[in-house]
């Protein structure tokens, strides 16, 4: 009977070693099968557009299909919950935003997920650069038209949703230059621009992809963009920070993300892949096209770091917003 028992033992310990043999990720042979790319939008938006650039460079370069996954909701809280709990293993990996990874942990009081700990950046793709635009009728041509005009009577800037980056380049470029404006949310960027364009609300900060066509064709006029340098999209726009706005410096990122605890060779390999496919002439070209500014570059180390300061970073402009934990 103690002969019979130890056996049944001894078995069950190498069943339990053979299962956790086997359900440990291959890294030598990753990817040997689909890879699910996680975009926290529905279809059709820039982050869309780039996730699926994206996931076709990385099915070129391994040889298996990177399938694009549109879980969008709850400012991409919806997406990055899924992904964090799935198996890290590398076979679902997510397009992430700045607010995934460093906005949302001060944004949001009770956020279901930790950046720092579910989730690790893979690599940055680019980054996203803002234009301040303002319906054509309004009578400003500068900043100092539109800092005289907004102390003389209210204005409302748009955005889309509260917290949302728009949303957030208002409320800075208010308390930088001390002028009241009204914030109005919308449910989207496009719904925001409409309104802007039918002269309901009279600005926001657009993210630059949909509003350069508009700004080309005269339904809305811009201002300046967010970042110290012009963009090579639009380099007829001028920085806020040289048309009034000293020190204005910013722009959302857009990354590849996996689970947390996914193994670090994984990790590196896709990292090498994204930074490989950024830097192809034919995907920069494409990111511009796009009003992205390519990035692709940064190891996994220098990723977190990183995300360490934006996140420092974002928190202290989601307390002077007002909008610290209101989520």
């Amino acid at each position: 009977m103690q002969i019979t028992r130890v056996l049944f033992i001894a078995l069950a310990a190498i069943a339990v070693s053979a299962d956790r043999t086997w359900s440990q990720p291959s890294t030598a042979d990753y990817p040997n099968h689909q890879v699910n790319l996680v975009v926290p939008f529905a279809p059709g938006g820039g982050t869309d557009i780039l996730g699926r650039l994206i996931g076709q460079k990385l099915s070129d370069r391994f040889g298996k299909p990177f399938v694009v996954e549109n879980r969008p909701g709850a400012g991409t809280v919806t997406a990055a919950v899924q992904v964090a709990k799935s198996p890290p293993d590398g076979y679902t990996i997510m397009m992430a935003t700045s607010g995934t990874m460093a906005m949302n942990t001060t944004l949001y009081k009770k956020l279901p997920y930790d950046p720092g700990k579910d989730l690790v950046l893979v690599a940055l793709v680019c980054n996203v650069p803002f234009v301040l635009v303002v319906n054509p009728a309004l009578p400003v041509n500068s900043v100092a038209d539109l800092v005289k005009l907004a102390k003389a009577q209210p204005l409302s800037y748009g955005s889309g949703g509260a917290g949302a980056f728009h949303h957030l380049m208002g409320e800075l470029f208010k308390t930088t230059l001390g002028i009241p404006m009204t914030h109005v949310p919308y449910k989207g960027t496009l719904p925001a621009l409409n309104d802007v364009i039918a002269g309901h609300i009279q600005l926001m900060f657009s993210d630059l992809a949909p509003a350069y066509p508009l700004i080309q064709s005269g339904k809305v006029r811009a201002l300046g963009v967010t970042t110290a340098q012009r963009t090579a999209a639009a380099p007829d726009i001028p920085p806020l920070a040289e048309v009034g706005v000293p020190g204005f410096d910013w722009a959302a990122w857009q990354s590849v993300v996996a689970p947390g605890g996914t193994p670090t060779e994984i990790v590196a390999k896709l990292n090498g892949a994204v930074n490989a496919a950024v830097a192809e002439p034919e995907v920069e070209k494409q990111l511009i096209g796009l009003q992205f500014i390519p990035l692709g570059k940064g190891s996994p180390e220098e990723l977190d770091r990183f995300v360490k300061s934006e996140t420092v970073r974002w928190a202290k402009v989601l307390q002077q917003a007002g909008v610290a934990g209101s989520e």
